[in-house]
């Protein structure tokens, strides 16, 4: 059998393009435009700050590097870079010879579940190994201490009758303890011979020189050197219960870290594995979901998840998108309605013609948001990050300098000071340095897509738990975006009812796909009122409309339109108040008349969302003020933002004209929120501190928004902002309780309480802390898992 060469993907790009084809190389994260590419990778090796800060520098040294964010919770990076002046196997070479392993970080279906799997894995090896770590530590501790606490031993292990059998039978003991927690030394000395220690480095280092000190002691016993007193200077006891005790306490912080995924894992569950296929012949089969096409057919029962983005064919039934949209409610669908991936189907069977499968499913571009941002830095731990590149030499350099000051200054035994040297290296913990933003981000961000709110970054989440203006546009985002029929006003003696007026006037309007005309049809289908059918249809650009409708001739329109056509009682004193009452509160009179008389005056408005005047209070409750941008006229503006309960407007604004104001806001040196559909804008969304984006239009939101709200509602602006507070609250109790850790334990492993006759930290204790510190800051980030808006 032949076997060919490995090709890779630029070699089969050139060989295409010798043929007069353009090549598009596909990649799973890496994008280049115009020679600038970016990379997402899965990191492997990474076991404290210290070494997602080394990778983050290796990056930058790069030339051409852009940005190189490393993400210890999540062990992944994102590397942008010019890729006329890098590559990606440059970097991922440089990564590896750092002593870490990289992977193209995949967003096919099922990578985050094999992900998953890989991670279940390891804590079950990482289980495993505790079983002998425990199981040989703690006999350990009863023969090494118990004749201490009056425990008796038996004459052949007893310090006092037989010291070098007291000495074996604890090295026996170590040995296997030392074997479980061999990727301490595996890791932490090449690390520290390439000048770069890393915590790993710290445990090796502090353990090794107990376990080095002790053998040499019971090389001395055997040699019959001073036995009763060497048997008495071991320390096999501390170095076995160290290692057991990091062991489980780096379990315990995997363990936590796993559960900071468990929003996204739950979006997963989301997508379905298979979907039914209705063939051309109209029979049906079971295919994967990676078969799925566009234009495909698919059969939806009661009971399955939707299969991919489309419109519904055929058949009726109630979608639960609940954990889209955070909407709690089943909505109704029916022929032509659009659903959306992962929306669990209610009672009825529907047919659904897919429009996007796959990754372009909204559902599958949420999970690649989410993703997105929990892999993302806030700004806040830039300080964390700089002290944790210096953090481990510098713990190693104060643990060797105090344990020479205790020997040779303060006149302590070797023993002593190999004490002090050993708590100090054990007890620093750059690991909750590192964990303190990212597991926060990433619980916070997790819990927003739970809650329907998306989080593009932790640079958002930061600045957004900062916000002072939040500045709302008008049209579609405090109001519902689509005009509505408000007030119907009958004029005296007109002779008809005012089911009958709406029935001929909507009836009218039917032909006509004005909005204004669109919202009197709505109305009367609202009311349930039958439309008959109207003949004779004619649009007056500009003016309205005539028709005749059950030998009516009706005719709905404008002022100008109803005065031209010499209509009676146009312009009676009642009826212009009327107008201008209804003008004044920002509604649109629409005049109708039948068979040449007024008839009746219509209000037709842009309805306020229902919660908008509760949110906009409950935002200035929190001191922040609020303000309404918008393109309309001045009287429409007003009279919307007085129900809004919103002082500060200004109206007949450009889209471009709304990106400056925001910058007033800006100037005054307010951090600023601009709330929009995400289409006109656009600019000013960009300009703002933060913008949100509203509704479920996910394409120009993720262009536009670093916030966007999938349940279409201005709720979810006070859940954004309270979520981003409670986050950030969050990672300053995470860096407070990190930092005070560090500060303190590193002082009294030293020694300083010894220095004013105070007692001195054993290793043992300050190990436990060290390797518990990090899983509490861990556990702190999930208590984000339960926020509630």
């Amino acid at each position: 059998m032949t076997t060919h060469p490995q090709r890779s993907l630029e070699a089969i790009g050139s060989k295409i393009e010798e043929l007069s084809f353009k090549a598009l190389l596909p990649t799973d994260s890496q994008t280049a435009e115009h020679g600038r590419a970016s990379v997402e990778l899965d990191i492997e090796g990474m076991h404290c700050a210290a070494c997602s800060t080394r990778i983050e520098r290796i990056a930058q040294n790069l030339p051409g590097m852009e940005r190189a964010e490393v993400n210890l919770a999540a062990a992944t990076g994102l590397f942008v870079f010019d890729a006329s002046q890098t590559s990606q196997r440059r970097l991922r070479e440089r990564i590896r010879e750092a002593g870490f392993e990289t992977r193209t970080k995949s967003k096919r279906a099922g990578a985050f579940e094999e992900r998953q799997q890989r991670i279940e894995a390891e804590l079950a090896a990482m289980r495993r190994r505790l079983i002998p770590a425990f199981g040989f530590a703690l006999p350990l501790l009863v023969v090494s201490m118990g004749h201490m606490l009056g425990l008796p031993l038996p004459s052949s292990i007893d310090p006092m009758h037989n010291p070098l059998g007291f000495a074996l039978v604890q090295l026996a003991l170590t040995l296997p303890v030392a074997w479980s927690g061999r990727h301490f030394y595996r890791v932490g000395l090449p690390a520290l011979w390439r000048r770069a220690p890393n915590m790993d480095s710290l445990v090796a280092v502090g353990t090794g020189a107990a376990l080095l000190y002790s053998l040499w002691n019971t090389i001395e016993i055997a040699l019959g050197v001073e036995p009763m007193q060497r048997a008495m200077d071991l320390y096999y006891e501390s170095a076995a219960v160290l290692l057991a005790m990091i062991s489980l306490g780096k379990y315990l912080e995997a363990r936590a870290k796993s559960k900071t995924s468990a929003a996204i894992e739950a979006l997963v569950k989301l997508t379905p594995k298979t979907a039914t296929l209705i063939r051309d012949d109209g029979t049906e089969a079971q295919i994967p979901i990676d078969e799925l096409e566009p234009g495909d057919l698919i059969l939806i029962r009661p009971g399955e998840r939707i299969a991919a983005d489309g419109s519904v064919a055929a058949g009726e039934s109630a979608v639960d998108e609940s954990m889209l949209t955070g909407e709690p409610m089943p909505v109704d669908k029916k022929p032509g309605d659009a659903v959306t991936a992962g929306a669990m189907n209610s009672y009825g069977s529907l047919r659904v013609r897919a429009e996007r499968v796959g990754g372009q499913t909204t559902l599958a571009r949420i999970i690649d948001l989410v993703q997105q941002a929990q892999g993302s830095k806030a700004p806040i731990a830039s300080l964390a990050d700089r002290i944790s590149y210096y953090f481990t030499p510098a713990v190693m350099f104060v643990a060797l300098a105090a344990g020479l000051a205790w020997y040779f200054a303060g006149g302590a035994s070797f023993a002593f000071s190999l004490r002090i040297f050993i708590t100090v290296m054990v007890i620093a913990c750059p690991c909750a340095m590192g964990l303190a933003t990212p597991t926060s981000i990433m619980v916070g961000t997790g819990r927003g897509a739970q809650l329907g709110v998306l989080i593009k970054s932790g640079r958002a989440l930061q600045t957004a738990a900062g916000i002072r203006v939040v500045v709302f546009d008008k049209t579609g985002t405090l109001t519902h975006g689509r005009p509505a029929l408000t007030d119907q006003a009958m004029t005296p003696g007109s002779g008809f009812s005012a089911d009958e007026t709406l029935a001929l006037a909507a009836s009218a309007e039917s032909a006509s796909e004005h909005p204004l005309a669109r919202a009197v049809v709505q109305a009367a289908q609202e009311r349930g009122i039958a439309l008959p059918q109207a003949t004779g249809f004619a649009a007056l650009p500009g003016h309205g409309v005539r028709a005749q409708v059950e030998g009516h001739a009706v005719l709905i329109g404008n002022r100008a339109c109803l005065v031209d056509a010499g209509i009676a009682g146009v312009d009676e004193a009642t009826i212009a108040a009327r107008v201008e009452e209804l003008a004044a509160a920002g509604k649109t009179p629409l005049y109708v008349a039948f068979d040449g008389r007024l008839a009746a005056i219509f209000g037709v408005a842009d309805r306020l969302r229902h919660e908008a005047r509760d949110v906009v209070a409950k935002l200035r409750a929190r001191g922040i003020e609020v303000a309404m941008l918008t393109g309309d006229v001045e009287v429409t503006a007003r009279a919307v933002a007085a129900q809004a309960g919103i002082a500060t407007v200004t109206a007949g604004v450009r889209p471009e004209g709304k990106a400056a104001e925001i910058r007033r806001f800006q100037d005054q040196g307010l951090a600023t929120a601009m709330i929009g559909d995400g289409i006109n804008d656009a600019p000013a969304l960009a300009q703002a501190d933060i913008g949100v984006a509203m509704g479920t239009g996910i394409d120009v939101a993720i262009e536009s928004g670093d916030i966007v709200l999938m349940k279409n509602s201005l709720e979810g602006v006070l859940t954004a902002l309270s979520l981003a507070t409670a986050t950030l609250r969050n990672i300053k109790q995470n860096l407070f309780w990190a930092f005070a850790f560090n500060t303190i334990g590193i002082p009294v492993a030293a020694g300083l309480l010894h220095v004013f006759g105070g007692p001195t930290l054993n290793p043992m204790f300050a190990g436990t802390a060290m390797a518990l510190s990090s899983a509490a800051v861990v556990t702190n980030a999930l208590r984000l898992r339960f926020f509630k808006p």
